[in-house]
């Protein structure tokens, strides 16, 4: 089975596209078309249902799908086990992020250790939670960084940092000049919240439930797919919100937006590092798992004004 032929395959169920894949793989659409062929051709199965200009994995194209990435990894792995044993790190790897880690730690983690390994290369893909642990169960991460801690058994789990959560009016606001409110006044105001799944939303559900309450007691004023909608629509008016102190600080120093303690509703959790029990980690998967070890108590450390 050729390796060339298994990437496109990949490519192709992943985007669920011929042209989509030719294009992220730089080659025509006819070249993908001929190693999905010549894939089908040895498997002796039809591997895609083939509907106007969409592309929607058969059965048999499921089932080879996880195969698929298993022997890319395993194939990846190998080379990079042998760049390692003759002292280079190089190689692929794809993260995983949700919001909050993946826009405003991630990067420039990233960026930092590019600048030790120049050779390698990381992509990183930004989701909900839910998202990235569905993600790291695929295969298509090999590490995860989140903001909730993954409800599977097949994911392993160690707290990275902590990140305090702050609530963020409009610089306009009444409570923009008071720095400190109660529960009861945050019962009182339009709430805007981050989609279910997100451990931003997580985070405010798991303190309010210590306080006896429910997100019913609440004026909810809507829901939002990502941190930075949430942000715009604070700015716009339609009512408050609970966000990472991190998500903020550019906002709060251009008094775009102002950060107010709820002096009876402490707000926090953890980012977790997150990765899959049963598969084998890259040797640059695990040189980026230690490197971010070492970087937590610098990042624990890391404020917003």
């Amino acid at each position: 089975m050729d390796l060339r032929r298994l990437e496109v395959f990949v490519k192709v169920a992943e985007l669920r596209s011929f042209s989509r894949a030719a294009d992220a793989l730089f080659l025509t659409q006819p070249t993908v078309s001929e190693h999905i062929r010549g894939l089908e051709d040895d498997l002796g199965v039809p591997l895609f249902d083939r509907l106007g200009r969409g592309a929607t994995p058969t059965p048999a194209g499921e089932l080879l799908l996880g195969y698929a990435r298993r022997v890319l990894a395993l194939t990846r792995e190998a080379r990079q086990a042998i760049e390692q044993f003759q002292g280079r790190l190089t190689g692929e790897l794809v993260v995983g992020g949700s919001t909050i880690p993946g826009e405003y730690v991630l990067p420039a983690l990233i960026g930092q250790f590019k600048a030790k390994y120049p050779e390698i290369s990381i992509s990183l893909r930004v989701g909900d939670s839910r998202q990235v642990c569905e993600w790291l169960e695929q295969g298509a991460v090999e590490i995860g960084v989140v903001g909730a801690p993954p409800g599977s058994r097949a994911l392993a789990a160690r707290e990275l940092m902590a990140d305090a959560m702050v609530v963020v009016v409009p610089a306009d606001h009444p409570w923009a000049s008071r720095g400190t409110v109660t529960l009861a006044d945050l019962r009182d105001e339009p709430l805007v919240l981050r989609e279910r799944g997100s451990g931003s939303r997580e985070a405010l559900e798991r303190a309010i439930a210590q306080a006896g309450l429910g997100l019913s007691a609440f004026r909810i004023a809507g829901e939002m797919g990502s941190t930075q909608a949430v942000k715009q629509a604070v700015r716009a008016g339609i009512g408050i919100a609970v966000v990472s102190r991190r998500a903020v600080e550019d906002e709060c120093r251009a008094r775009l937006l102002v950060c107010v303690k709820v002096a009876d509703l402490p707000v926090s959790r953890s980012f977790h590092l997150v990765t899959h029990r049963e598969r084998t980690r890259s040797p640059l998967a695990q040189a980026f798992l230690e490197f971010l070890e070492s970087q937590a108590a610098d990042l624990a450390s890391q404020r917003t004004a």
